[in-house]
């Protein structure tokens, strides 16, 4: 079985091949291709045809360089637009014999979507139940077989902006792709960043790309909150470019601290600081709102092509209060030359083990997003020529 996963960033379009060999616990790389993205700006599509031009140039290279086809995609959405919401509801249990049954659940999942506020305009990706109640009792897993009388629910919703997703989508098709299914980046890059045991005591995954910073926060196995932030690596490039005069490749190339020079060090430190002290006070204000700040065991995991930013693990441990450190990948396969050890390519290859219905190790989240994603997956189909 072969997969592939496209992740479309402000910066790179990113594709990732792979293939699942019998008796193997990881997926054989395939291929690794990526090309310039254009027609964006914070993730969102402004030009659909821009977009679909890099998406083909991107699935061209992975051909060549996999020797097979692409014609279907599982694709990671990210964006500005891109957030999550907390619904709640109760219900009734139907039946005389106090059971509960799958169409209870159901109701109190549509309930609890009902009363999700200022919904104006969003479309559900993903429907994550993070817990219920039985008769005023918190219980561990699905109630379904159980007997009582209330049912109580707490859900994620993650949405993002309709218009948004139509456009990503008109990219795609334009490119010439089917798209297999649509996963919120966050929870696809988690996937080969996080760990099990990360993800069960508390941690936060922030992903800092070229226009934006996608975080998402992770609590008993489960994503609790998902925002995406209007601030990425561009933006520290931008201020090294004004605050020192120089050509914005050499403040890139100053940023990665690939270009050493003695005489701006202190003067570039404190403009990178600085607009990393924004980005962390956003996250800070992120983490405050769900009421999780300082308070992650696990800390937080940078990754993102802004991750290698100098000194960025001590301004985030001191900016938030949390063990900090940046998720260097090392993805290795070893019946191929293919590595993963940029870290623009864990949401695409998040896809590609999501897509093959694998993971680096199992976990709750892959499993709670299989089970609601046939009513999205309908509406996709629905909308698509």
């Amino acid at each position: 079985m072969i997969v592939a996963g496209l992740d479309i960033g402000s910066a790179a379009v990113r594709v990732v091949v792979c293939e699942l060999v019998r008796g193997n616990k990881s997926p054989k790389i395939l291929a690794l291709a990526k090309a310039e993205s254009k027609g964006l700006r914070r993730g969102y599509v402004i030009n659909a045809d821009e977009t679909a031009g890099a998406i083909r140039q991107a699935v061209k290279e992975a051909e060549r360089v996999a020797g097979a086809r692409i014609r279907r995609v599982f694709v990671g959405l990210g964006g500005v637009t891109l957030e999550s919401k907390i619904g709640e509801s109760q219900i009734i249990v139907s039946r005389a014999d106090a059971e509960i049954t799958e169409n209870d659940i159901n109701r109190a999942l549509e309930l609890a979507e009902t009363n999700v506020a200022d919904f104006a305009n969003g479309r559900i990706i993903h429907t994550i139940p993070l817990g219920y109640k039985l008769d005023g009792k918190k219980i561990l897993g699905r109630p379904e077989g159980m007997r009582g009388n209330k049912l109580e629910t707490r859900v994620l919703f993650i949405v993002c902006l309709e218009q948004h997703l139509e456009n990503l989508i008109r990219a795609i098709e334009t490119a010439g792709l089917a798209i297999e299914d649509i996963v919120a980046a966050p929870i696809a890059g988690s996937l080969p960043a996080l760990t099990t045991q990360q993800k069960n005591v508390g941690c936060i995954l922030a992903n800092i790309g070229s226009q934006t910073t996608a975080l998402i926060v992770y609590e008993d196995g489960l994503p609790i909150s998902l925002q995406v932030l209007p601030i990425g690596s561009m933006d520290v490039t931008n201020d090294i470019a004004l605050g020192l005069r120089v050509p914005l490749d050499e403040a890139e190339r100053l940023k990665l601290g690939s270009e050493n020079v003695l005489s701006l060090k202190k003067k570039l430190d404190e403009i990178i600081e600085a607009r990393l002290s924004d980005m962390f006070e956003l996250i800070e204000g992120h983490l405050k709102k769900i009421g999780r700040n300082g308070l992650l065991p696990a800390g937080i995991l940078i990754t993102g092509g802004g991750s290698q930013i100098a000194n960025i693990e001590k301004l985030a441990k001191d900016a938030l209060r949390l063990p900090a450190r940046v998720h260097w990948p090392n993805i290795v396969d070893h019946h191929s030359k293919n590595q993963i050890r940029d870290s623009g390519f864990i949401v695409a290859y998040g896809l590609c083990l999501f897509g093959l219905g694998t993971d680096l190790e199992d976990t709750l989240t892959n499993r709670v997003i299989r089970r609601t994603k046939n009513k999205f997956l309908r509406w996709l189909k629905e909308l698509l020529p």
